[in-house]
């Protein structure tokens, strides 16, 4: 027997570019044990998938900590990473205070505006003594990066540290001969504004990247916040506040109008209305009585109650949503794997790139000054950030997005595949109807009134466990209808019940027992054919030895189902209903909400076929269900959806959970699919152009037209500001607005 396979979540600390999250994703793939390792530069985090017999997490932050980067404990991320946006912010302060007038010194003489003595006479130690500490500030860029280099897993950091250092290695040398007294370097030739520049403007745009990275995960954050704080509980007698999570299962919780449900329990005394439309969408606050199941983070409205906490800390309704929310976060979409495989040779063939070009310029004969810059201009101005940026930011938003609107994408690949679907294969019991029997239809023959017809139905109903029969009783409660005891009970296998109330007999069923029993109803012929092929159930009363009427009872649809149907077929989608009733059955429900095919008759076994043989057709399909017999169907198809009313064996199976149960939501998943893989093109379509264009125009191609070489710190504040871009570009989608209005 395998050990079950388990997932971590690693938090990583500097890590400075996509190809920094590919080395250590390399590396823990690299490690006995696990499955699959995935690293998101996006989200800074690791996930591995791992069997806990062979390996554990111990060894995957030594791996970490061994390729070069930080571990950070995920009760401390948050802080974490606010103190990396603060030291960010403090590191580009003070690298421009000391930049700027390094800059100053340089540009008035070369303008023609006097400069004390004191500096003119010292120029090249001014600008050492200027640029040198903000090397130090950038200092990590040349250490990881030459590590990296050294390791043969050339980065970002490695390209600064070739760039950076080239130019503050050749200014700090020419100083050092200065000094010494030779003629052959100037002060005015040297490259220290350029390297402090370039360090300045790099941990700019990391700045800027550090907030618009946190800003990505603003639905986590929202998600968290509607989560009690604190929760009173009864300890010793006594109502005790408590931190919530020092909640345990089996404590009685205290809950007071306009509260807040701390966690997950059932009520044990007093009763209430609770506002849960955080989970389900619905205005309208809820009854609860003793007995009624409680979900964390709803909101209390009127009445005080007491529960017993079952589900607390990570089994929470709203933990559960979180965690759905980041796994799908840090996963990776199929095409990412285009950047992965160009960040993979992109910093290789840069360096390539930045040796040919200055060789060329040597070749054809110009000074050392020019080829440095070449070199340097080449090497700062390639950003594989943006690329490794593109998707994962994207995914971040619109999974956060989805969960806004009611819906878990589980997964980069299902936010993805959603939007390429053509076929949407809906079950019909608890998916499109509400899967509960409900009184449609009370027919009364003369002699008789509706209200004695279901009275006596009900009565006859009311000792049966049979669905159908509970769903009399209760119609006839909600018609406050009185439904007393009958002196007798007896049901009548495939046929109906029979009753005495009274002294006299109720006969409850179908054509047969009515024909068993000698009653004749040929009056109600037409209406009894009518309502089948409405795909009622229609049963036939009669009370006394005379045939009192019909109660046709139908699993009533969805509320929205029409309307999603509706909106797929403008969508251009084909969509098809499966289900174990018969034919009949099956199109009248269909005809009412317009579905195109139906599949009726199918075995719960054979659902998976059925959506088999339409993807053989090479049809891409989504299967929308929510029972335990629907969870091979969800897992066949191409994008299994989920109702988070449904089952869990379902609800697992699914790639998308609809929190909200509105089918509606069906549509607005496959929207935002669209929307977010839209941006994800045009991410990937600005960080390829940026380097196409970028890296050629630093090598000098417009030189020989124009006379115009790009300068290295303009290099870098396109470098710097390509990343920023794309992530802004990503959060721009937080604009998505569902084309379906709801209510």
């Amino acid at each position: 027997m395998t050990d079950k396979i388990k997932t971590a979540s690693i938090a990583i600390g500097k890590m400075h570019c996509s190809a920094c999250a590919l080395r250590i994703e390399k590396e823990l793939n690299k490690v006995s044990g696990v499955e699959q390792a995935t690293v998101n530069f996006a989200t800074e985090k690791a996930s591995v998938k791992y069997n806990p017999s062979a390996t554990n997490e111990s060894a995957f932050e030594k791996t970490i900590v061994g390729a070069g980067y930080t571990v950070i404990p995920l009760d401390r991320e948050r802080k974490e990473r606010a103190n990396e946006i603060k030291s960010y912010k403090h590191k580009v302060i003070i690298s421009f205070l000391l930049s700027s007038p390094l800059m100053i010194v340089i540009m008035l003489p070369a303008v023609g505006i006097p400069m004390p003595a004191l500096i003119m006479n010292n120029m090249a130690l001014v600008q050492f003594l200027l640029a040198t500490p903000v090397m130090v500030i950038g200092r990590d860029f040349f250490t990881k990066g030459f590590k990296a280099l050294i390791d043969r897993n050339p980065n970002m950091d490695s390209l600064v540290a070739l760039g950076v250092g080239s130019a503050y290695s050749y200014s700090f040398a020419a100083t050092v001969a200065i000094l010494l007294g030779s003629d052959i370097f100037s002060a005015m030739d040297l490259y220290y504004e350029v390297a402090a520049f370039l360090i300045s403007f790099i941990l700019l745009g990391k700045y800027f990247e550090a907030i618009a990275k946190g800003r990505t995960s603003e639905a986590i954050k929202k998600l968290m916040g509607l989560q009690a704080k604190t929760a009173l509980v009864e300890r010793g007698g006594k109502e005790v506040e408590v931190p919530i999570g020092e909640v345990k299962v089996g404590d009685i919780v205290i809950v007071k109008p306009g509260q807040k449900i701390p966690v997950g329990g059932v009520i044990v005394q007093g009763h209430s209305s609770v506002d849960e439309s955080m989970i389900t969408g619905e205005s309208i606050p809820v009854e609860k009585n003793v007995g009624d199941k409680v979900v964390g983070a709803t909101i209390n409205k009127t009445g005080s109650f007491k529960f017993r906490a079952e589900k607390i800390g990570a089994d929470t309704v709203l933990s559960q949503i979180v965690k759905l929310v980041e796994e799908a976060q840090a996963s990776k979409a199929p095409i990412q794997e285009i950047a992965d495989k160009v960040s993979a040779i992109f910093v290789p063939t840069v360096l390539i790139i930045a040796i040919i070009a200055s060789l060329a310029w040597l070749f054809v004969g110009q000074g050392f000054l020019f080829v440095l810059t070449i070199f340097i201009t080449v090497l700062i101005i390639a950003c594989p950030c943006a690329m490794g940026l593109a998707t994962p930011t994207a995914v971040m938003v619109g999974t956060g997005l989805g969960a806004e609107n009611g819906i878990l994408i589980k997964s980069a690949a299902a936010l993805q595949t959603a939007q390429e679907i053509n076929t949407v294969v809906f079950d019909k019991t608890g998916t499109i109807t509400k899967g509960k029997p409900q009184v449609t239809d009370v027919i009364a023959q003369q002699g008789f009134t509706e209200k004695q017809v279901l009275q006596f139905a009900a009565i006859a109903e009311k000792r049966s466990e049979h669905p159908l029969g509970e769903s009399i009783v209760e119609g006839a409660k909600a018609r406050k209808i009185a439904v007393p005891e009958a002196s007798s009970f007896n049901s009548i296998t495939g046929k109906g019940v029979q009753a005495k109330f009274k002294g006299k007999e109720i006969v409850l069923g179908n054509r047969a027992l009515m024909r068993d029993k000698k009653l004749a109803v040929s009056g109600l012929e037409q209406a009894l054919v009518r309502l089948e092929s409405e795909g009622k159930t229609a049963m036939i009363v009669a009370f006394g030895g005379k045939v009192a009427g019909i109660v046709a009872v139908a699993d009533t649809l969805k509320d929205y189902s029409k309307e999603a149907v509706a909106e797929l077929h403008r969508m251009g989608k084909q969509v098809a209903m499966i289900t174990g009733d018969n034919r009949r059955t099956g199109e009248a429900i269909a005809k009412q909400v317009g579905i195109d095919q139906v599949l009726a008759e199918v075995l719960p076994e054979d659902k998976a076929n059925e959506v088999k043989k339409l993807q053989e057709e090479g049809k891409k399909v989504a299967m929308v269900g929510d029972g335990i017999n629907d969870a091979p169907a969800l897992a066949q198809s191409d994008i299994g959806i989920a109702l988070r009313t449904g089952t869990d064996v379902a609800i697992e199976s699914g790639n998308i959970v609809l929190i909200k149960d509105d089918l509606r939501d069906v549509v607005v998943a496959m929207e935002l699919s669209g929307y977010a893989m839209n941006k994800i093109k045009q991410n990937f379509f600005w960080a390829f152009i940026y380097n196409i264009v970028g890296i050629p125009i630093a090598a000098g191609v417009l030189f020989p037209f124009t006379g115009w070489l790009l300068s290295p710190v303009f290099a870098g504040t396109a470098m710097a500001f390509s990343s920023v871009s794309v992530v802004t570009n990503s959060l721009l989608m937080k604009r998505f607005k569902p084309r379906i209005k709801k209510k």
